[in-house]
């Protein structure tokens, strides 16, 4: 709860880890927080951006824009995704 002691753009700020987790349970609680920040800030983008991240975690359980860097394997899919419009941040 001390989350709530901060100004809303403390809270984005806080609540950002989770939505860059490579990690579902994270990304689940990223939803929360952020849902519940879209909310007391009646604004749209809080959530839709945890959506955007939680969307490529849930299918991918990774982000695959990070591959190169970290020297990943990037499969098939993963190649196909980032060529798509918008698969980026």
């Amino acid at each position: 709860g001390l989350d709530r002691t901060l100004d809303s753009y403390g809270r984005w700020f806080l609540y950002m880890p989770f939505e860059h987790a490579e990690d579902v349970p994270a990304q689940r609680r990223s939803l929360e927080l952020f849902g519940a920040l879209a909310q007391d800030m009646g604004l749209p983008e809080p959530l839709s951006w945890a959506e955007k991240h939680a969307e490529i975690i849930f299918r991918f359980g990774r982000f695959p824009h990070r591959n190169e860097i970290l020297k990943r394997e990037s499969t098939p899919e993963e190649m196909a995704f980032l060529t798509e419009p918008g698969s980026r941040f």
